[in-house]
């Protein structure tokens, strides 16, 4: 899940979209999409472990430039 932090990059979007569709292309990528009120969004990722998750979701680009909180939670999805 992402969340937009006051300091947001506007710039960083076309980055994040190009990283989703990278995971997608990889097989790594369930859903996604951005809440309806803009304050972020959320995708899932289809990882071995937390840690693949964690890797993979803390290496977006929104995450490393700060412009929004990543945090990832482990489902277990039936």
């Amino acid at each position: 899940m992402t969340k937009r932090k006051p300091m947001f990059q506007q710039t960083v979007i076309d980055d994040h979209y190009k990283f989703l569709d990278n995971l997608r292309e990889q097989g790594k990528l369930g859903l996604s999409g951005g809440f309806t009120d803009k304050t972020g969004g959320a995708y899932i990722i289809e990882a071995e472990n937390l840690e693949e998750a964690k890797s993979i979701a803390f290496s977006d680009p929104i995450h490393i430039t700060n412009s929004s909180e990543v945090t990832v939670y482990e489902w277990n999805a039936k």
